[in-house]
């Protein structure tokens, strides 16, 4: 097969990939529009992904040729531009101005600086190869963000915090990309997509190790439902004390006559004690005279 079909093929099918990977985010913002709440996720990944995007569009206009490259980028750019405006509609103030401000130093200031850094400081192939290694740097940046999940799938042994199918979508985008950087012979496409199928593989393998694995989650609420029926069995005891003390008041009465009774009879036994030692003093204080 001629290289420009593979080329065209797997291009297609990064498009399709990254079309769906795109899309991923949307029952997330369906909540939020539903909710009218952003409910405390942060607006980074979004902000990234607009920013990288802007970048790969500028590099294949620059480059030229890599048509493919430019419809999958512009699509990215509507839809996180979009997710962006609904994110700074529902989100609180404070929130809001800061989302803002991300978006005008990154998505305006840093694409505007890198046009007329690489405009001014190279040209020709070597403006070309300046603009591939700056999107080589983003890009491998972005994925290797699942470092973080990596160390909490490790740490508590389970796949609870790993979205399997984004993950899945996110390996197999690097996979198709891949081979289209390879087919066009562009390393600055290939380099990134080598770093995000590594990173994929190893969030798979670590799936497969931990699929089974009880939640952590739920091994401490199985510790907490021990506690609170240990606590509800002392409570139940109590309960069942006091209510016999309902049932039974004749009962408490005679308890509590019984008791003062006692008392009683330690009473008089106190003062005759404290008579018998008065006299033994005063028959002491008298002996002492007499001496």
């Amino acid at each position: 097969m001629h290289q420009s079909h593979l080329v065209f093929i797997f291009g297609i099918l990064g498009n399709i990939a990254s079309f769906v990977c795109f899309l991923a985010p949307l029952p997330t913002f369906y909540r939020v529009c539903k909710k009218k709440s952003t409910e405390g996720f942060q607006a980074i990944p979004y902000v990234a992904a607009l920013f990288s995007a802007m970048l790969w569009i500028f590099y294949a206009y620059v480059k030229t040729g890599a048509i493919l490259l430019i419809t999958i980028n512009a699509f990215g750019c509507v839809i996180e531009t979009i997710y962006l405006a609904i994110y700074i509609t529902y989100c609180p103030k404070k929130t809001r101005m800061r989302t803002l401000g991300m978006i005008l130093f990154f998505n305006f200031g840093g694409c505007c600086a890198i046009v007329l850094l690489t405009h001014l400081l190279s040209k020709g192939e070597g403006r070309v190869k300046l603009l591939g290694w700056i999107c080589v740097v983003f890009s491998t940046s972005v994925f290797a963000a699942p470092l973080s999940i990596i160390r909490v799938v490790i740490r508590t042994k389970s796949v609870e915090f790993l979205p399997f199918p984004l993950s899945l979508l996110l390996t197999i985008s690097a996979v198709m990309w891949l081979l289209y950087g390879v087919s066009l012979k562009d390393i600055y496409v290939t380099l990134p997509n080598i770093v995000g199928l590594s990173f994929g593989t190893i969030q798979m393998i670590l799936y497969a190790i931990y699929r089974n694995n009880k939640p952590l989650k739920d091994q401490k609420l199985s510790e907490q439902q021990g506690g609170i029926n240990n606590k509800n069995e002392a409570t139940i005891t109590t309960v069942n004390e006091e209510k016999q003390e309902e049932v039974n008041p004749h009962n408490r009465d005679i308890e509590i006559g019984e008791r003062k009774e006692e008392k009683e009879e330690v009473q008089p036994n106190k003062n005759q004690d404290q008579t018998e030692l008065n006299n033994n003093n005063n028959i002491g204080e008298r002996v002492n005279c007499e001496v």
